[in-house]
C-alpha cells in the first residue's frame, strides 16, 4: 500500500545525495550509480539498521526518536538540526485555511521611512510590506506589493544587481524554508512553490537540495546601474510582536567608496523622499 508524501522522508533523501563518501570516510572504489551516500551507507555511520533507515525515508515510520535524528543530522552533516527534528514532530490535520494578511505596525512604518540607509519590511513569505525611498533607489523592486523569490528568480533586472547571485538565491530559498517550517499546507506557501518551481529553472534546483538557513545578515556586492558596484552589508532583524516580519537594512562601512555611492543614491532618491508624504507600507 503507498505511503502518503512524507516530508521527513523527503528530506533525508535530498541531504544524503549532497553528502559525497570521501567526507566521511568511506573509499570511493568503481563507479558509484547513486549520487553521494547510499541508504545503507547512512544506517551504518548513523548506528542504524539499513531496514529502518529505509522505512523513514519511505515514509513508513514517521516518529523517530530524537537520538536517531540527530545520530543521521551527524552524519548528513547538517550545521543544525532543528529542522530535522520539527520534521518528525506530530502534527494533526487543519483544516484549509484562507492565506494571512501581513500588517506592519504603523511605528515601524514610520521607523523605516526615517531611516537614511536602504531599509524594508518583509513579511514571512519574502514579500515587501514596506520601503523607504532609498531602498527603492537600490532596487526598484523593493516596493510594496513585490515579492522577493519572485524577483531574484524570475525578473533579470534584479538579477543582474547581485554580482553572486546564485548565492544570494540560495540563501533566499534557505531563508524561505526556515520562514515556513512544515507549515506546507498554506495557501500562499503551496502558489509561491508552484509558481516558481514552473517558470525557474534554479529554483527548481535549490529547491530541490532542501537547504534550511536563517534570515540573517550577509555581505552582498551590488551592481547598481546608476552608481557602479556596492559592498554592502545587509541586517535581518526580527519585529517583535510580529509573526515572521523581519527589518531588512543595507548600510556600508564608513569612509569607503560604496559609502560615498550610496551617499549619492540617496540624494538622488531626495525628490522622490520630498514627494511622499506618508511612510509606505501595506495594511
Amino acid at each position: 500500500m503507498p505511503t502518503e508524501p512524507s516530508l521527513l522522508g523527503e528530506y533525508l533523501r535530498a541531504r544524503r545525495e549532497l553528502v559525497r563518501p570521501e567526507q566521511v570516510g568511506i573509499p570511493v572504489i568503481g563507479q558509484r550509480r547513486v549520487p553521494g551516500l547510499r541508504r545503507e551507507e547512512v544506517a551504518m555511520l548513523a548506528g542504524i539498521s539499513a531496514e529502518y533507515y529505509l522505512r523513514l525515508e519511505q515514509g513508513r515510520d514517521r516518529n523517530p526518536s530524537a537520538q536517531v535524528l540527530q545520530a543521521i543530522g551527524r552524519v548528513l552533516q547538517l550545521d543544525d538540526d532543528a529542522y530535522l527534528l520539527s520534521l518528525a514532530a506530530e502534527r494533526p490535520r487543519r483544516p484549509a485555511r484562507r492565506v494571512r494578511r501581513e500588517a506592519v505596525p504603523a511605528s515601524t512604518a514610520r521607523f523605516v521611512a526615517e531611516l537614511s540607509v536602504p531599509a524594508f519590511i518583509e513579511g514571512r513569505y519574502l514579500d515587501v510590506l514596506a520601503a523607504n525611498p532609498l531602498a527603492t533607489a537600490l532596487s526598484p523592486r523593493l516596493r510594496i506589493g513585490r515579492n522577493r523569490l519572485r524577483d531574484v528568480f524570475l525578473d533579470p533586472e534584479e538579477q543582474a544587481l547581485f554580482v553572486h547571485g546564485a548565492k544570494a538565491a540560495g540563501a533566499l530559498i534557505a531563508g524561505f524554508r526556515q520562514s515556513v517550517g512544515t507549515d506546507i499546507d498554506d495557501p500562499r506557501f503551496i502558489e509561491l512553490v508552484g509558481e516558481l518551481s514552473l517558470a525557474s529553472p534554479l529554483f527548481r534546483q535549490l529547491w530541490a537540495r532542501h537547504d534550511v538557513g536563517p534570515r540573517s545578515g550577509a555581505a552582498v556586492t551590488f551592481a547598481h546601474p546608476q552608481v557602479g558596484t556596492l559592498h554592502l552589508d545587509r541586517e535581518k532583524l526580527a519585529i517583535s510582536g510580529t509573526e515572521g516580519l523581519m527589518l531588512v537594512v543595507y548600510h556600508a562601512q564608513p569612509g569607503t567608496d560604496s559609502a560615498e555611492k550610496l551617499n549619492l543614491l540617496g540624494s538622488l532618491a531626495l525628490p522622490d523622499a520630498v514627494r511622499t508624504s506618508e511612510p509606505t507600507q501595506l495594511a
